[in-house]
């Protein structure tokens, strides 16, 4: 995801942590999404092991107003 972070002059923050640590009561409570997933701003863009490229950017582009991409 970073390089769509890049193709749109985006900062890209990337969480890393234990299995453990996703499944810990104190993570369970701030309501976030378990790994892997991709949040746009408070929107949860993609989650679980199919994360796809295309389904992030459409999001993403969402978020900043602009159209879809053609096909």
């Amino acid at each position: 995801m970073p390089r769509l972070g890049a193709k749109y002059n985006l900062e890209v923050d990337t969480f890393s942590k234990s299995r453990e640590a996703y499944q810990a009561e104190a993570y369970v409570a701030t309501g976030l999404p378990a790994a892997p997933a991709v949040m746009v701003e408070n929107e949860l863009a993609a989650q679980g092991p199919g994360i796809s490229e295309e389904g992030v950017e459409m999001v993403i582009r969402r978020h900043l107003g602009l159209p879809p991409l053609d096909k």
